[in-house]
């Protein structure tokens, strides 16, 4: 347990919150273990889970509608995001599962690992409260939403891409606005040399440059 806490980069004060939360139903059903399965602590850890994701993308980005913020947020806890976490923590090697799950192999099933992962962030919430779960919420789950958006920053990546050629003046221009005000619709054109080479649409003026930039890189590299 230890090495779990190290990797997590939390220690315990009530270690049994997390040996339940590591403890399946299947060996909870086999063992007639006290304190049950760790259904009810992944059940909280999904609320914790969710409400810091949400709080994060509505401080992180200001200018997009609830739609696009609920885009965002289920793609940050779907199941393929958390067994990421639970790789990264070698979570199935810490799980008690009953003998025909563990032998039909479940310590590499993607439910029982994800629903593990929310289990362990109730854990912690409850060990230590808000603070310590959402700093393991950040490291695990959102600093990959900040490295995602660094890794899609298409603006900076075409700026390099011209000034590779001397006296190349690029300007991005909002062309229109379009539908209600909780879901409206953003038109750029990006310019080289006053001469459009990119077209973009987004929920966000951003989101709107970022996409005419990529368009515009494709465009210049086609030619």
């Amino acid at each position: 347990m230890e090495t779990l806490e190290a990797k997590l980069g939390y220690t315990f004060r009530d270690r049994r919150l997390l040996e339940n939360a590591l403890t399946h139903s299947s060996y909870a059903n086999e063992n007639h273990s006290p304190s049950g399965s760790n259904e009810r602590l992944e059940f909280l850890g999904d609320s914790v889970l969710g409400m810091v994701t949400a709080d994060f993308l509505y401080r992180e980005h200001p200018d997009l509608p609830e739609g696009e913020l609920t885009r965002k947020r289920a793609a940050l806890v779907r199941e393929e995001s958390l067994v990421e976490v639970a790789d990264r923590l070698d979570l199935g090697a810490y799980l008690k599962l009953g003998r025909g799950e563990d032998h039909g192999g479940g310590r590499q099933r993607p439910s029982i690992r994800a629903d593990a992962v929310e289990a362990v962030l109730a854990a912690v919430f409850l060990d230590g409260g808000l603070g310590e779960a959402k700093k393991i919420i950040q490291r695990f789950i959102l600093d990959k939403e900040e490295e995602k958006a660094a890794s899609q920053d298409y603006k900076t990546a075409l700026q390099e891409q011209i000034q590779r050629e001397s006296g190349q003046v690029l300007n991005y221009r909002l062309t229109g606005e379009s539908g209600p005000d909780h879901a409206k619709v953003f038109s750029v054109a990006v310019e080289l040399n006053g001469k459009t080479v990119g077209q973009g649409q987004g929920h966000s003026k951003k989101e709107a440059e970022q996409l005419a930039a990529k368009a515009a890189m494709e465009a210049i590299k086609a030619e």
